[in-house]
């Protein structure tokens, strides 16, 4: 079958001059976007407005995880976000695992995929605090533009949290959960690629990868024994190394191997949302930097909630959006890893299953 290569990109801009980053100007991006990360850890609530407004622009732009959604300011982010998280971990850290960057389209852009751990002393999010250590996974993409933050792109774990809190009120995951490994074999924070050429093929990678998904074997009348087995011979096998790993967000789980995949996640995925959009919007995000890409959408997916068999809820026939990112790790040819933070809370209130309001304080 023949992948089509069509435009994945956001479809609300038209004529824009693309930015061609060099990777001496992409590594400094890189290196000021962690800086003004670590700062906001590091300092604390004591020196919060200083930090905020040494990396963001006063009306920055946040899109955020369920319950902040969407908002706009320095105010919005330091009371919403900021101060509510350090409070609740006043120990707070920041690990990181990737850190990438790259230009797309008139964007200048660095992800980031970090474990913040701290011990959990105040309620946060309305959740009363276990007074354990917690380790959120932190998944963001920023927009710079003249050394500041303009927008930025915020997924939390919340449902994560809540399983740590022994507060995870939804259906088990299929795929285990537990923290999300770095990358193997290889540095994904420090690393410096000086050919382009590297960054720009591992990118065409994924995009093709994200391409194929468009062949969708079930809208057809199959068995998911047949499906399962169009699965495994879908173009998307190309793509795939033979260990590769997809970490799943909190409500899917972890699995190894394409066929392990489609067991856990891709085909109840595929039957619950046999009417969907992949890129109807478009990707806000779409970037290669050595050994890793991203792509993210905001939202990356339309699609109606046709069936049980993903998260396990009964079928509303709600249309929903996906908050969604992908960060991808390429190595000996293929798509190795796979880290995929998505907003199922989100998702879920979209069905009409409100999880935090379930088990506030």
């Amino acid at each position: 079958m023949q992948i089509e290569q069509f435009d994945t990109g956001l479809k609300t801009k038209t004529n824009v001059k693309d930015i061609i980053l060099s990777p001496e100007q992409n590594l400094q991006n890189k290196n000021l976007i962690r800086k003004y990360l670590n700062q906001i850890i590091s300092l604390g609530i004591k020196e919060i407005d200083k930090s905020l407004e040494e990396a963001f622009v006063s009306d920055v732009k946040v899109n955020c995880f369920y319950p902040l959604n969407e908002f706009t300011g320095l105010k919005n982010l330091k009371e919403k976000l900021w101060i509510p998280l350090l409070e609740a971990f006043p120990d707070l850290e920041r690990r990181e695992h990737i850190v990438l960057g790259g230009a797309f389209r008139d964007k200048i852009l660095v992800g980031a995929y970090s474990m913040l751990s701290g011990y959990f002393k105040k309620s946060w999010l309305g959740i009363k605090p276990n007074f354990k250590m917690i380790n959120l996974r932190c998944c963001e993409i920023h927009e710079l533009k003249e050394d500041k933050i303009i927008e930025s792109y915020i997924l939390l774990d919340v449902l994560d949290f809540l399983r740590q809190c022994s507060d995870l009120k939804i259906n088990p995951s299929r795929g285990p959960e537990g923290a999300w490994m770095p990358p193997i074999n290889t540095d994904g924070v420090n690393f410096f690629e000086k050919d382009i050429e590297v960054s720009n093929s591992n990118l065409k990678q994924s995009l093709s990868m994200n391409r194929s998904l468009n062949f969708k074997p079930e809208k057809e009348n199959i068995s998911n024994d047949e499906l399962k087995q169009r699965l495994l011979d879908h173009p998307q096998k190309e793509f795939w190394h033979d260990k590769m790993i997809w970490y799943g967000p909190c409500g899917i789980g972890t699995s190894r191997s394409l066929e392990g995949f489609i067991d856990m996640h891709q085909l109840p995925f595929r039957r619950s949302f046999t009417d969907r959009d992949y890129y109807k919007l478009g990707h806000y995000c779409e970037i290669g930097d050595g050994k890793f890409s991203l792509c993210a959408g905001w939202h990356s997916l339309e699609g109606v909630y046709g069936s049980n068999d993903w998260l396990g809820f009964n079928a509303s026939k709600q249309k929903i959006t996906m908050r969604v990112m992908d960060f991808y790790h390429h190595d000996q040819g293929k798509i190795r890893e796979n880290w995929v933070p998505i907003d199922i809370l989100h998702i879920l209130k979209q069905i009409g299953v409100d999880v935090l309001e379930k088990i506030k304080i």
